[in-house]
């Protein structure tokens, strides 16, 4: 298992150049259960990430363009008449497999954007009154350019708190553009790769990540760092339960990824800016971009011990 994990992550890495973190941390996420949301320029190579993890991972794969117009039944289904049998027939809509891309979801209205909530939560959809559970695995990596680009929407926090994790890929540094620049198109390589990871083999992954061993004292850091974040004068509100219990997840599954069945204090610093940084708000920042700035004073301020 760990030669696959290894595997898939070396795969990732040649095809998404000088970007080794970040592909750790979106493998981290999905490890973890977790849906993961990317905010960058375009042309950053989101999407490009997005595609290449299905693959490694075998995963069924939609993607799903959000745009001002889109309605949910766009995302959801919809039932048809069928006049043939007098009856109306549902069609799935993308939402039905296990990889979603969101693309620019905050292009979308909030209507639309809404329509993941529960299916992001739950790995159902209630549509016409009628439940229907959706495939497992079920991942959402959703993409969003900054909010200071027109035509976007922010997204509510109710919305950012489903996502596990938010990263930013940047811009590559100079010899990974230049192999870039020199090699083929990266969207060349991808019909080319073949699955590393088989659904079993993802599902042991995901339950070993849980069982990853965590100390007594591992815990009293992460409550540290959270109960910073609810008395400290400079955050609008604090981390949430379900905030304090994704930082744990991550960091279990960040280890695994590493090698480990322990977590250590390094662990939990390597993916919080990633798990809280989009669940925070600077006091003083209206426009609600201070959530890494955040995150960087919890490293430096909250004793490991």
């Amino acid at each position: 298992m760990r030669h696959a994990l290894e595997a898939c992550l070396q795969a990732v890495n040649e095809i998404l150049l000088g970007k080794e973190v970040q592909v750790r941390l979106a493998l981290t996420c999905l490890i973890a259960n977790g849906h993961l949301l990317i905010e960058d320029l375009p042309g950053m190579g989101k999407t490009t990430l997005s595609h290449t993890l299905a693959k490694v991972l075998g995963l069924s794969f939609q993607r799903i363009q959000f745009t001002s117009d889109l309605l949910p039944s766009d995302i959801l289904g919809t039932s048809v008449f069928d006049k043939d049998s007098g009856q109306f027939v549902f069609h799935p809509g993308p939402i039905f497999a296990e990889l979603i891309l969101a693309d620019e979801i905050n292009r979308a209205t909030p209507k639309s954007q809404s329509a993941l909530l529960e299916a992001m939560e739950e790995g159902q959809v209630t549509i016409e009154g009628a439940t229907r559970p959706l495939p497992q695995p079920f991942f959402v990596i959703a993409t969003q350019n900054p909010s200071s680009q027109g035509g976007t929407f922010a997204l509510p926090e109710s919305q950012l708190d489903r996502f596990l994790m938010r990263l930013s890929l940047g811009y590559p540094a100079k010899a990974a553009e230049k192999a870039l620049l020199l090699g083929e198109a990266r969207r060349d390589l991808l019909p080319r790769m073949t699955a590393l990871l088989s659904h079993a083999q993802l599902a042991e992954l995901q339950a070993q990540a849980k069982r990853v061993r965590v100390s007594d004292a591992l815990v009293d850091y992460v409550l540290r760092l959270v109960e910073a974040t609810r008395t400290q004068p400079q955050f609008a509100w604090g981390l949430s339960p379900r905030g304090s219990l994704a930082l744990l997840a991550a960091a279990r599954a960040w280890a695994l990824v590493v090698g480990r069945d322990y977590v250590i204090p390094e662990d939990v610093q390597a993916v919080l800016p990633s798990v809280v940084s989009h669940r925070l708000r600077e006091r003083a920042d209206p426009t609600g971009q201070g959530g890494s700035a955040l995150a960087q004073w919890l490293l430096r301020e909250v004793p490991t011990l």
